[in-house]
């Protein structure tokens, strides 16, 4: 798989935690077997921002930790792109501010937290989601091997 990740710190706060940003965003695209080019695009950013983000696109005024854009669709799962042309799979947008006040709430690092968030993120870019009771357990398993051997801190 050719993957092209781009991740954008527009807090100024995050520099520190890109790299891990990068690493579970790629073991989380390739832990779903993917084969061809993939693009993804993770910007992290403050609290008012992501509340913007979450009305404009959700409808609710509020802060969130995340948010997923996805971009592919299974309508064009059989389009074929030319050799070594990328799927821009969608956008992810974590919340610095989120992030931080979650890992002290949850008694973890922030770097667990970013991790988590980010593994979150690109498995909704994946189709997977946890609307469901069964769609929830599913997702914190994937999350969970995602996460499995990356050193804590906690």
């Amino acid at each position: 798989m050719v993957l092209t990740l781009e991740v954008v710190d527009e807090t100024g706060l995050a520099g520190s935690h890109l790299g891990l940003v990068r690493l579970v965003a790629e073991r989380a695209l390739r832990s779903d077997g993917l084969e061809g080019g993939y693009q993804v695009s993770i910007t992290v950013v403050d609290d008012a921002r992501i509340r913007q983000l979450n009305a404009e696109h959700r409808g609710v005024d509020a802060t969130t930790d995340v948010l997923s854009f996805p971009l592919a669709s299974d309508d064009t799962a059989d389009f074929v792109l030319p050799p070594m042309a990328q799927t821009h799979l969608g956008d992810i947008v974590i919340s610095f501010h989120r992030a931080q006040a979650q890992a002290e709430e949850y008694g973890h690092t922030l770097e667990r937290e970013i991790a988590y968030l980010t593994a979150h993120g690109v498995l909704h870019l994946l189709g997977f989601d946890h609307e469901e009771e069964e769609d929830r357990a599913i997702m914190r398993t994937r999350e969970e091997e995602i996460l499995f051997d990356l050193p804590r801190e906690e």
